[in-house]
């Protein structure tokens, strides 16, 4: 069998830029090649992919290949590989199995650095896929939180730094691609494929487009089985969705808005305009969605016995307010599962409040939401929990044994405790080894 797979190679550098998000807006970002987002980087399934990182922020930092299912030591998070100091490089190198849509962020002091800039697009494309489409566009989504003179902002006093840490934090300059306002040109009975990456720190972003319909075609792991038109779509921090636009009329203008969503956070929610869609002169159109857009398998019936239940919830804090726990704890290091045994874990939302669950280095299916079915099977690598609900998903440790995690999506849950590190071991491995292998994580 004759393979095309290729090695694609790219160069990071790490660095603190002035950024211009608007015509009278500069900030002081954080990024990767002096751009917030960093390159978009592309490659085809089966690749393999070396990024070479250079650091030169004056503090640490790991690069998260997120959704990418690699080995574990290429996971960039601190409990499989030491920081990358300032003035070191580092290479990344790994296999791209998967198709679609994936995204690259920094994974260390993420509230500080991800909030400045550092995240950026990893597409990952099969050539065989059967979706045609006049253009194709990523954009990523993010807010900061900056004042008049874009200053990055902290809450300086107890209540406010405790609201922060409640509801995660949400910023009122909106950006599409690093940018405010945006302005998209389109041609006139074209269809496109929209990938959409939500990078923000905390923000649940409902897609409307001037309340039009679109067709979801993919999510975190790729396409879905069949094309789901809809109005609106709810994308948390960490979820991605490819959605098919189009066809518009010569002259349309609408907004790219979000929704209100209320995750029961102190912030209100209202409705948030991102960027606008101006429809130009027509053009003819190669674009075809077929109906079948690839078979999944489904892991477990929705009755499966569990083997594991993971409690997410919030408890009082004398000295933050408030802490953020997975199954009673902070920072919690869970039990090892084995290579090539299914897992059926129960996650429960114990809290009053959303919160995005998100699993390290594996895909896995919703099969069952508070008790029902879902609506139709996806790969998934990111899911939003509503206050006091439960999902029960499924997933199998293929052969990628080492330390590995899950989290809460929303930065600041993340630091403030809602995280948790566990082992994937191979069946032949001892006990003892085992016991060798998991060491505590350091905050």
């Amino acid at each position: 069998m004759e393979t095309n797979t290729k090695v694609v190679e790219y160069h990071l550098e790490a660095s603190a830029f002035r950024w211009q998000i608007s015509s009278d807006k500069i900030i002081e970002a954080w990024g990767f090649n002096k751009q917030v987002p960093g390159p978009e980087l592309r490659a085809n399934v089966g690749d393999t992919v070396v990024v070479k990182l250079t650091n030169n922020l004056h503090e640490p930092t790991t690069i998260h290949w997120h959704g990418i299912r690699l080995a574990a030591g290429m996971d960039g998070t601190d409990a499989v590989q030491k920081p990358i100091s300032p003035g070191e490089t580092f290479e990344y190198r790994f296999v791209v199995p998967d198709a679609g849509t994936f995204w690259y962020h920094s994974h260390a002091n993420e509230t500080v650095q991800m909030e400045r800039g550092m995240y950026g697009a990893l597409i990952v494309e099969d050539p065989t896929e059967e979706i045609i489409t006049d253009a194709e566009r990523v954009f990523i989504i993010d807010d900061m939180k900056v004042d008049a003179k874009g200053v990055f902002t902290k809450p300086r006093w107890f209540i406010p730094r405790v609201v922060e840490r409640h509801d995660g934090r949400q910023g009122d300059t909106l950006l599409i691609n690093g940018k405010e306002n945006p302005i998209i040109q389109m041609f006139a009975g074209h269809r496109e494929r929209w990938r959409f990456i939500n990078a923000s720190s905390a923000r649940y972003f409902v897609l409307d487009l001037g309340g039009r319909e679109f067709s979801i075609v993919g999510t975190d792991g790729g396409l879905l089985e069949s094309p789901r038109p809809v109005t609106s779509q709810l994308i948390t921090p960490g979820e991605r969705f490819d959605i098919i636009v189009g066809p518009f009329e010569e002259g349309e203008v609408f907004t790219m808005d979000s929704l209100p969503y209320n995750r029961m956070t102190f912030l209100k929610a209202k409705r948030e305009n991102f960027a606008t869609i101006h429809v130009g002169p027509s053009a003819p159109s190669v674009a075809h969605v077929p109906h079948t857009l690839r078979a999944i398998t489904q892991l477990a019936e929705s009755h499966a016995e569990i083997n594991r239940r993971v409690v997410l919830s919030v408890g009082p804090s004398l000295k933050d307010g408030m802490d953020f726990l997975i199954n009673g704890s902070a920072h919690v290091n869970d039990k090892p599962v084995k290579v090539g045994e299914l897992q059926v874990w129960e996650v429960v939302n114990a809290s009053l409040m959303d919160h995005p669950f998100h699993l390290h280095g594996f895909f896995f299916q919703v099969v069952e939401e508070n008790g029902l079915k879902p609506a139709f099977t996806a790969w998934k690598d990111t899911i939003n929990l509503k206050p006091r609900s439960k999902v029960r998903i499924a997933w199998m440790p293929d052969n990628r044994p080492g330390t590995w995690m899950y989290h809460c999506h929303i930065l600041e849950h993340h630091e403030a405790g809602m995280m948790a590190n566990f082992e994937v071991v191979a069946d032949d491995m001892p006990i003892r080894e085992i016991k060798a292998h998991t060491h505590k994580h350091h905050h």
